[in-house]
């Protein structure tokens, strides 16, 4: 089989891509994904589109000056604006709403730095102003609020993009695992799944973080997981979307299925594969939640993934030393409105054409001194992972606990369900051998290194492996 081009990722980023190069021309266009369209971490981010980031821009002037701050600004205002423009195209049924995001802090120590953000963020042209009360019920020292941004349902978008596509005449191939990407020595680019392989002109690496070792992105990325809620309140919920640049960081927007009583909540960010109390930070979100708001029911619970590079601006192009394999990764949890930057910036490489944006995202760059230090002290962190393994107790587990055990000198992770069903996995990561930690909160296996993640029976839940955990029987 061959088509023009290749997506390997079926979220916001891969099907607006998709849409966009077969609208600009591209023959015939394929989208493969390993679970469901948008089951990712699209369809588990807050529903923000913004271009306001928390407090990013007055940095980014610091560390890559004026120029490329702007690019990042308009990049992601484009990002924003291509969603509005895309759901009334197509008549897109998902609640898309337009609000004003705001980043607050409740520390006066910290009002001059939000000051300067208010500052640096209009000096870019971006819709920007300094505020000293935010429509939440507690009283705020300063904010930086962005007009006109937009909220929406993130599923119903997605299946939106998915009825465009199927219209255009897109392939979609959902449950597809890809199993490598390769350039080939005739010009084009292979791409194999366990049943075929497909030759294509580009392709697009749309999946969170490129699978296997694809550009060495999994060492220049560092894995986070956030927890999110959905609740109904007894009176009216705030109609801003909000975000704390204090720590632990507290982002809220509008949830209107319910109606206006409706609220989403997500916070406690925390490395992936950590041993941290995952099911305490989620029971802590909701706490913060109940003690804020007048909660009358939590209907839903998530947790997401991201990626964030070491100098906090995402990799969007051609992948180093491969022409016809391009990227977009490390959106730091604004990936809705970078997503659809990297969109547009991918449509106009595939296309030919230069993006007046492409030098701040570059994907082939190696950062500045301070980036390359990070990425050193980051990797120096996966390296000591790579030979810590926790103890724990073994084989006799009570119903909703988990174990490491040695058979024969193999670490073998263990978890009894509450049917009293023992599920065992190998615990060396399938990407690059790194351990897992068990995660209590989603009852899964998780990859400090690079932030794979298996559920108890060692399936793939978050690459970049693509190989499933060997499964160990403990039976006597």
């Amino acid at each position: 089989m061959a088509v023009d081009v290749v997506v390997v990722g079926g979220g916001l980023v891969g099907l607006t891509t998709a849409l966009l190069v077969r609208r600009a021309g591209a023959g015939s266009v394929a989208v493969v994904e390993a679970r469901r369209l948008g089951e990712g971490t699209t369809g588990g981010t807050t529903g923000k589109v913004t271009s306001q980031h928390g407090l990013v821009y007055a940095q980014m002037i610091d560390r890559h000056g004026e120029d490329h701050a702007r690019m990042y600004a308009e990049a992601n205002q484009a990002g924003v604006e291509l969603v509005a423009t895309l759901t009334g195209e197509y008549g897109i049924d998902c609640d898309l709403t337009r609000a004003p995001a705001l980043a607050y802090t409740r520390d006066p120590g910290r009002r001059r730095t939000v000051e300067e953000e208010a500052a640096a963020a209009g000096r870019l042209g971006l819709p920007a102003s300094l505020v000293e009360s935010v429509d939440l019920p507690f009283e705020v020292e300063a904010a930086v609020r962005f007009g006109n941004q937009l909220h929406f349902h993130a599923g119903r978008y997605v299946a939106g993009l998915a009825a465009a596509l199927s219209a255009a005449g897109v392939a979609v191939f959902e449950h597809t695992r890809v199993l490598d990407v390769e350039e080939h020595r005739d010009g084009t680019a292979r791409v194999r799944t366990a049943a075929a392989t497909v030759r294509a002109n580009h392709v697009v690496m749309a999946t969170l973080l490129p699978i296997g070792t694809i550009g060495g992105y999994f060492a220049k990325t560092r894995p986070t997981r956030s927890f999110g809620l959905a609740a109904r309140l007894r009176g009216p919920a705030p109609q801003e979307m909000t975000i704390s640049v204090d720590s632990p960081t507290r982002s809220t927007r509008p949830w209107l299925d319910p109606g206006p009583n409706g609220l989403i909540v997500v916070g406690n960010g925390h490395d992936t594969g950590t041993e941290q109390d995952t099911q305490a930070m989620g029971e802590d979100l909701e706490q913060w939640t109940r003690s804020t708001f007048d909660v009358d029911s939590v209907d839903y619970r998530w947790s997401s993934q991201d990626y964030t590079t070491a100098d906090h601006v995402p990799y969007i192009g051609r992948s180093p030393m491969n022409d016809r394999i391009l990227v977009a990764t490390g959106f730091k949890k604004w990936g809705l409105s970078s997503g659809g930057a990297a969109a547009l910036i991918l449509g106009d490489l595939i296309a030919g054409h230069d993006s007046p944006w492409l030098p701040v995202f570059d994907a082939t760059r190696i950062g500045d001194a301070k980036a390359v230090g990070q990425l050193i002290k980051d990797n120096l962190k996966v390296g000591a992972d790579l030979d810590r393994l926790r103890s724990h107790h073994g084989r006799d587990l009570a119903p909703g606990h988990d174990g490491v055990i040695d058979v024969d000198g193999d670490t073998v992770g263990a978890y009894r369900d509450e049917a009293g069903g023992l599920h065992a996995v190998r615990l060396a990561c399938t990407h690059l051998g790194c351990r897992l930690c068990w995660n209590a909160a989603e009852t899964s296996w998780d990859c400090a290194c690079h932030g794979s993640r298996f559920d108890i029976d060692g399936n793939i839940l978050n690459g970049p492996a693509v190989e499933a955990l060997p499964t160990v029987n403990l039976s006597p």
